[in-house]
């Protein structure tokens, strides 16, 4: 019989700490091998047995969810979740901790945190058993790889970073989960202003995104920003799904226009990449390139084969560069998948678009 994941909570909220180990111990898959109040007297419980993954908030007494996950990413690595407030203070905090090597966010509120908790119950399940799947040392060597921004996209002295005002006929969509934070980045960043214009869904909560996409905007030399509904897709500008809410295109004359709208969850996710890849199979047809990279599940998979019927070139990651090889496998299962490659040709492939 196979070992249940042991799972370590650190929270200084006791509600949290009980209701998360409810929850998450109603799946027989799951061991919650113990919780602390703060990142030392985790250490301490850790000293005895050390857990497969650990959930972790980042604002803590003693020590901060930031520099114990820095510790422990350099000690011995091991898959973080963070259970992080869902504010702009919070959101900014828990960016740093993906860029230190945390797995995923999980967010919460500040209010009816019980209730919230409860309701998620599904999301803390599948976090866990995703990240305990996760390859951490590559995950923590591509965060590391996406802080050198290479020469060749520095900004020139004065230079407008106004999205280009023409349009091409090809545009890029892309979906991503665990790891796709510091794959994103390492791609973004190594892209020319005359990229063509992408569209991006990464699983991630609300309140968050909108910070991500600010960040890679003041590391890039493409604009990147959260969609909103009417933006036009156009060259040098990538626009990423606002969390809990789904991202679509639609052509209008010449033009492709981003549509975020709501719905139920698709896959149990709202963004999701079969939403987006749907709608650029309908709407660009063979205009399009889709690009389905590190995650666990399948989202994606069917948009990205409906994709490929419908003309559009059609990438999947390759297993050696993803941290969590579940929706690429899913992708080339399906024959969806026109190329396999690597992180470093995915860049390859998107620049070959350049006008």
């Amino acid at each position: 019989m196979k070992k249940p994941i042991s799972v370590l909570i650190v929270d200084d909220s006791a509600v949290t700490r009980q209701v998360v180990t409810h929850l998450l111990e109603e799946d027989p898959a799951i061991r919650v091998m113990g919780t602390a109040p703060d990142p030392l007297f985790a250490l301490q419980r850790m000293a005895r047995e050390w857990p497969d993954v650990i959930i972790l908030d980042v604002e803590m007494p003693r020590m901060d969810g930031i520099t114990f996950l820095r510790k422990i990413m350099d000690e011995h690595p091991t898959p973080v979740i963070i259970c992080s407030t869902l504010t702009e203070k919070g959101a900014e905090t828990t960016l740093q901790a993906l860029s230190a090597g945390a797995v995923a966010i999980l967010g919460k509120p500040r209010t009816g945190l019980k209730n919230f908790l409860e309701e998620s119950a599904m999301t803390f399940v599948d976090a866990v058993k995703t990240a305990a799947l996760a390859d951490v040392r590559r995950l923590s060597k591509l965060a590391e790889e996406s802080r050198k921004i290479p020469a060749t996209v520095s900004r020139q002295p004065g230079a407008s970073r106004q999205a280009m005002v023409e349009t091409t006929g090809q545009i890029v969509a892309i979906g991503t989960s665990t790891g796709g934070t510091q794959a994103l980045e390492l791609i973004l960043t190594r892209l020319p202003r005359t990229s063509p214009g992408l569209v991006i869904v990464q699983h991630m909560p609300e309140k968050f995104t909108a910070l991500f996409a600010k960040r890679l905007d003041g590391l890039c030399e493409i604009d990147v920003r959260e969609a909103v509904s009417g933006d036009r897709i156009l060259p040098g500008l990538a626009l990423i799904a606002p969390g809990n809410h789904h991202l679509r295109v639609k052509r209008s004359g010449a033009h492709y226009l981003a549509e975020v709208v709501d719905g139920p969850l698709v896959n149990r996710h709202r963004p999701s990449v079969d939403v987006l890849f749907r709608s650029v199979a309908g709407q660009a047809g063979s205009n399009a390139l889709g690009i389905l990279m590190t995650g666990m599940g399948g989202d994606g998979a069917r948009g990205l084969k409906e994709m490929r019927d419908a003309g559009a070139d059609t990438i999947a990651q390759d297993e050696a560069s993803c941290v969590v090889f579940g929706m690429p496998r899913e992708a080339i299962r399906l024959g969806a998948a026109a190329r396999i490659l690597s992180l470093a040709d995915i860049v390859g492939a998107i620049r070959a678009g350049c006008v």
